[in-house]
């Protein structure tokens, strides 16, 4: 699945992303962060060695949709050209940034 569909009721409140595009070195994990924050969203998020950003996060699904939304474009100076969108099972009560892996 590369998207998930906002409308969707059995949708997971849980999500893994991933983030291609110009997503490293412009604040995108930071900038997340604080808007999973801002939306009362738990997970986590980190660079990935290719490139790209990954993140689990898990919430209410119009919280979700907003987070989803703005990770499509990401902070001022990202340049997002796809993310990826499957289902999570992993269970998270706060939101933290994670090594690069």
């Amino acid at each position: 699945m590369t998207s998930a569909d906002p409308a969707s009721p059995s949708r997971p409140s849980a999500l893994h992303l991933v983030i291609h595009g110009r997503v490293q070195g412009v604040g995108f994990r930071e900038a997340l962060r604080r808007r999973a924050e801002l939306l009362q969203i738990s997970g986590w998020v980190r660079n990935r060695r290719e490139g790209t950003v990954e993140a689990v996060i898990r919430g209410e699904h119009e919280a979700l949709d907003q987070l989803l939304e703005w990770a499509h474009h990401g902070p001022g100076m990202a340049r997002v050209t796809r993310v990826e969108v499957t289902p999570s099972e992993e269970h998270v009560t706060d939101f933290h940034v994670r090594h690069t892996l």
